[in-house]
Order: structure tokens, then C-alpha cells, then sequence
């Protein structure tokens, strides 16, 4: 995992997951610690490292407290060898389809 800052100040931790390039917000939604210091699981769960909070790295919802509130999504995708995120979050109608 890699925490990186967008052009517009955004924290971001870009990962690979089973080969799927992904991007969501970097700051814990329950205390606000680097998610790219955490750890990503086999299962595609994200784990902050501070008090285990856990959660979906496709979706950002929470999958184990005490975060209560999902983690912002960013659409990502590779061009010319280099991987772009779009500087804002997705949309849940953007991730479902």
C-alpha cells in the first residue's frame, strides 16, 4: 500500500489487491490514522493498525469496529505504466455498476 496526496490535498492510499489496482481514502474514519500504515488482508480488508478497524477495499464499508463510517472510494486506472486516481471519491452508484 501506498499513501499518497492528490493535487487538490486529498490523502489517498493506493493498493493491490489480487492484481486490482484500487484507491480510498487514507485517514481512518474512526481516528483518523494512515491507512496505508495499516494492512491489507487476502479477504480485501483494510486494517488500521491504531485500533483494527477494518474495511472493504472495493466498497470502503466498514466490515469491523469501532469505525462506524465507510472510507471514501476513488476510481483509479493505469495508462502508460503509471496509475491515476480520479481527485474525487466515487459515487456507491458508480461502484455498483
Amino acid at each position: 500500500m501506498l499513501g499518497v496526496t492528490l493535487s487538490d490535498g486529498a490523502p489517498v492510499c493506493v493498493f493491490n489487491h489480487r492484481g486490482v489496482i484500487g484507491a480510498v481514502g487514507n485517514l481512518c474514519t474512526h481516528a483518523e490514522f494512515l491507512i496505508s500504515d495499516g494492512v491489507l488482508h487476502g479477504d480485501g480488508t483494510l486494517e488500521c493498525v491504531w485500533h483494527g478497524a477494518r474495511f472493504d477495499c472495493r466498497t470502503g464499508a466498514v466490515k469491523r469496529h469501532p469505525a462506524e463510517l465507510p472510507l471514501p472510494v476513488y476510481e483509479t486506472h493505469e495508462e502508460n505504466g503509471r496509475v491515476l486516481v480520479r481527485p474525487w471519491p466515487a459515487s456507491h452508484s458508480e461502484l455498483s455498476s
